[in-house]
């Protein structure tokens, strides 16, 4: 944007409650809320807890459940190909800008994929279910780069972590109606119309795409002048020149620990509720109802406490809860069956979820260059999620070799490496973005 709207959108200030409060009541918080709830929509139903109870539910074991989830490793890999979603407009939709281009393209084809699921039988063969997670997985990890590289261009840097707490919101409502409304159909009905209800949702994030507006390209030439294999490269090359090799070494390996002790139990929580003797409506209450607004609950905390204090402080907060949050699900090893248990360990687990989430995100947003957005980005968020998720593929042959409450101590110790390396990094992140917005498009 030039002329006099960009002068006018330049002194916009969005710190402080008043800064907060003008934030969240522009067009792109509505937006971001939206765009949240899609991608937060298939996460459970594809990669994680709704899908892991659905195989339990039909009498799976544990090993089979982990090894499935490894299925949606897309989410994992979506960096690799970020470059072309940073450089090219999607060719069948490009009528509608570069970032939104996509956004319609992936949500279209998530939408398929989960009606897809819909018809699968893994009591009969997990075949085809593999192979619909596998397209599903693939089209959100692509909607989810598409999103992040959205928000950081479309507001101001100041404005980043109001606008990831309202993403949050929306993506906390898109958990909600995947795990609690999911679970309730399929307790009241059955897995099909669970997931076609689910799959119908996506027109929500879909009419969202074709009414926002195209966030403003950085006026930098850097994009334009590369190829397409430089389109790959450039954006790594550009990561390490802003941070040098070894401090962007430690950078990238904090991201892949930081929620680690979180993401590792993510795969067995679903079967660890049934097997306490919990049914899938008490699930759906206290987790996937209750336990979603106490992340939305840990995420406003976490965009406030950013904002007054700092994201570097935050981090270490952040860490401990993540991994103290573990211990407590003993509560609900010791005391199967007891619903006040499952009530005490869902409010710790979301609240430093959700906590830690925004604060991820802000630190995250300060490490990306505005050029690159889409691939830094999601190099950094799949980081933040690939040795979870590793060890969650093989976390179902632990509990069976040892026991829920083994496997909770030793998820929460796994932090200490995270707390060494944080106390390496202190002195050494940066508070202000690396790169500042060339323009300043309204928010």
């Amino acid at each position: 944007m030039s002329g006099p709207a960009a002068a006018a959108d330049a002194p916009v200030s969005y710190k402080g409650w008043r800064g907060i409060r003008r934030a969240f009541a522009t067009p792109s918080a509505v937006t971001m809320l939206f765009l949240g709830f899609g991608s937060g929509l298939p996460f459970l139903l594809i990669a994680s807890q709704t899908l892991s109870t659905r195989l339990r539910d039909v009498g799976l074991d544990l090993g089979s459940i982990g090894l499935i989830s490894l299925a949606s490793f897309f989410y994992l890999l979506k960096f690799l190909w970020a470059p072309l979603i940073d450089r090219y407009a999607f060719p069948l939709t490009a009528f509608l800008g570069r970032r939104r281009s996509w956004l319609l393209a992936s949500q279209i084809v998530v939408m398929i994929g989960l009606v897809g699921l819909a018809f699968t039988r893994p009591d009969v063969g997990v075949a085809p279910l593999v192979g619909w997670v596998l397209l599903a997985s693939f089209a959100g990890a692509t909607q989810d780069s598409v999103v992040d590289a959205y928000r950081i261009e479309v507001a101001p840097a100041n404005a980043q972590a109001a606008l990831a707490a309202t993403y949050t919101l929306g993506y906390r409502f898109g958990l909600i109606l995947a795990g609690a409304g999911a679970l309730y159909l399929a307790e009241f009905r059955d897995w099909i119309w669970a997931y076609l209800a689910m799959a119908s949702l996506m027109l929500l994030p879909i009419m969202t795409t074709l009414l926002c507006r195209e966030p403003v390209a950085p006026e930098s030439t850097v994009v334009r002048r590369i190829d397409f294999v430089g389109a790959f490269w450039q954006p790594f090359a550009s990561f390490f020149s802003n941070n040098g090799v070894a401090l962007g070494l430690a950078l990238l390996l904090f991201v892949g620990l930081f929620k680690f002790p979180d993401q590792v139990i993510g795969v067995m929580s679903g079967p660890f509720y049934l097997d306490s003797g919990y049914t899938k409506a008490d699930i759906a209450t206290v987790s996937k109802l209750f336990g979603v607004w106490m992340g939305i609950a840990g995420a406003f905390a976490g965009g406030i406490a950013v904002a007054a204090f700092g994201f570097r402080r935050m981090l270490l907060v952040a860490t401990f809860g993540v991994a103290l949050s573990n211990l407590a699900f003993l509560l609900m090893a010791q005391n199967p069956g007891q619903i006040w248990a499952f009530y005490a360990a869902i409010s710790a687990d979301n609240l430093f979820q959700g906590f830690a989430g925004v604060v991820l995100i802000a630190f995250m947003s300060s490490l990306t260059d505005r050029n690159f957005t889409a691939t830094q980005f999601a190099l950094l968020v799949s980081l933040a999620n690939l040795p979870g998720k590793f060890a969650g593929g093989v976390s179902g042959y632990l509990v069976e070799a040892t026991s829920y409450s083994t496997f909770f101590v030793l998820s929460a110790l796994t932090v200490l490496p995270t707390l060494l390396l944080l106390a390496w990094l202190w002195r050494r992140i940066r508070e202000t973005p690396q790169q500042a917005p060339v323009a300043s498009p309204a928010a």
